[in-house]
């Protein structure tokens, strides 16, 4: 350095001369490529510690010089070993998160919820929000989970990785993949159909499309399986359902070459959505289960009385199917149906409700069954004691899943007798009430069955009007045939 400066004292221009002359060229390629693997080193190192500080959130900054370097052409100066060696920097810094965040364990499906909670969700119009992998929003990064364990959602871990740079011992899985995770449950009719509707609206959104397999979480804990009747229905709606265990890629992190997950169930969805999705669903299953809707006569009221076994049966099935028959053959062209969902298929039950105008059930997962009768068809719900009092809003799901699918919810019966819950803490006591069997009122479940029966029958000859003057109303064919 000394005699840089002595010579930079005398003449610079000259000594400008002398050190382009006395250093080889391999030299300042070198020094080149230095500076450049070492600028390249520093952005990588500061987008990383930019996106950690921001918890995954989208950064104005962008990536596109990474994967430039290293699908471009050859990098300059032979620099792949520097390029390489700042791929595996950054792959060191990909940073897991708990997949079941219990800092939100309070509010478990508030915002951004506790499955993946660093990561906020997207809105796509009048559909529910949910996250994609990659996007704009992720910053082109790819979803990569650790998520075996099937106990304790807090012990599996997600992370975001760029293609280029994916963990050590990663497996990259190709193809489309559905993540969900649901508070609840995905065997249960009710709970497994919500968790199933985003994806339909998905499905039927993006052009059809098909994922390559299933991800189930609930509460951020691996689930390998769907109740049947939920599973058949995600076949007929979607296609194939192949849930994935990750049993077959050893210890290491599985990533996803596109990923959609969805973990509010129907969430904000716009109830005109939630309506188009319900058709979809109604027309597929109908279409699987060979039970498309023929020509009904219009004069024909079909009335089906779907029961229960064990919890909210009704302690006296013979006498309330006497009153409801009775009342039935009071209206000309009236039909009854006595049906048990529990020893019922899927597509025998699709069967059943495509030929039902009224239906009368006790509350409970077989009224879910509703949504493929034909739209406003109606309602008849029966409780035990106590769900009134007791039950919170959850008891109303099937008054909003009549809304939503176009249906009519003609309200609901609720049991006054019974014993009286002997506990002063409210929990309990609805424990005490849940699963107890229901009474009936002869004279009330006969005045409604009548008044209910007469407005279907008025509805359905004034629909057969309109169909008879406009053909065209009339369409067979499903979305996404």
């Amino acid at each position: 350095m000394a005699s840089f400066g002595k010579a930079q004292d005398h003449n610079p221009k000259s000594f400008s001369n002398q050190r382009t002359a006395s250093l080889p060229a391999h030299s300042t390629k070198r020094s080149l490529c230095f500076v450049t693997t070492v600028i390249t080193l520093l952005l990588l190192l500061l987008l990383q510690i930019e996106t950690l500080k921001s918890s995954f959130s989208s950064s104005s900054l962008s990536w596109a010089l990474f994967p430039k370097a290293l699908h471009g052409n050859e990098p300059p100066c032979h620099a792949m070993e520097e390029l390489n060696l700042a791929r595996s920097r950054l792959r060191e810094l990909v940073t897991f998160l708990p997949l079941k965040d219990e800092r939100f364990a309070k509010e478990p499906m508030s915002g951004h919820t506790w499955f993946m909670s660093s990561i906020n969700d997207t809105f796509e119009d009048d559909d529910t929000q949910h996250l994609y992998f990659p996007s704009e929003t992720s910053n082109g990064r790819l979803l990569c989970l650790s998520a075996r364990d099937d106990s304790d959602g807090a012990r599996n871990s997600y992370a975001l990785a760029w293609p280029e740079a994916l963990p050590r011992n990663a497996t990259l899985l190709a193809g489309l993949t559905f993540v969900s995770d649901t508070y609840y449950d995905y065997s249960n009719l009710w709970h497994g159909v919500s968790a199933m509707v985003p994806f339909v609206s998905w499905h039927q959104r993006k052009q059809c499309v098909v994922p390559d397999r299933w991800v189930l979480f609930h509460w951020g804990e691996l689930r390998t399986r769907m109740g049947r009747w939920v599973q058949t229905l995600a076949e007929a709606a979607i296609g194939e359902v192949r849930i994935e265990d990750f049993k077959e890629y050893g210890d290491g992190p599985i990533c996803f070459e596109k990923a959609v997950v969805f973990r509010h169930n129907e969430g904000a969805m716009k109830k005109q959505r939630r309506r188009d999705v319900y058709d979809m669903m109604r027309c597929k299953a109908r279409a699987y289960c060979g039970s498309a809707a023929e020509a009904a006569d219009p004069k024909a009221i079909r009335m089906t009385l779907l029961l229960r076994l064990g919890p909210r049966s009704f302690k006296n099935e013979s006498e309330v199917i006497r009153i409801f028959r009775e009342e039935c053959e009071k209206v000309g062209g009236c039909r009854i149906k006595v049906a048990w969902a529990n020893n019922m298929t899927f597509c025998e039950q699709v069967k059943l409700m495509s030929e039902t105008d009224v239906l009368v059930s006790p509350h409970g997962a077989q009224l879910t069954n509703l949504f493929l009768m034909d739209k406003n068809s109606s309602i008849m719900e029966f409780y035990p004691k106590g769900w009134k009092e007791l039950a919170g809003v959850g008891q109303y799901v099937y008054h909003w899943m009549a809304d939503w699918a176009g249906m009519q919810h003609k309200g609901s019966w609720r049991d006054p007798q019974g014993e009286k819950c002997q506990h002063t803490d409210k929990l309990q006591c609805f424990v005490f009430y849940k699963d107890k069997q229901i009474g009936h009122d002869e004279a009330h479940f006969a005045a409604w069955a009548a008044k209910v029966l007469t407005e279907a029958k008025e509805h359905k000859l004034g629909e057969a009007s309109k169909t008879s003057s406009h053909p065209d109303l009339v369409s067979g064919r499903c979305p996404c045939s």
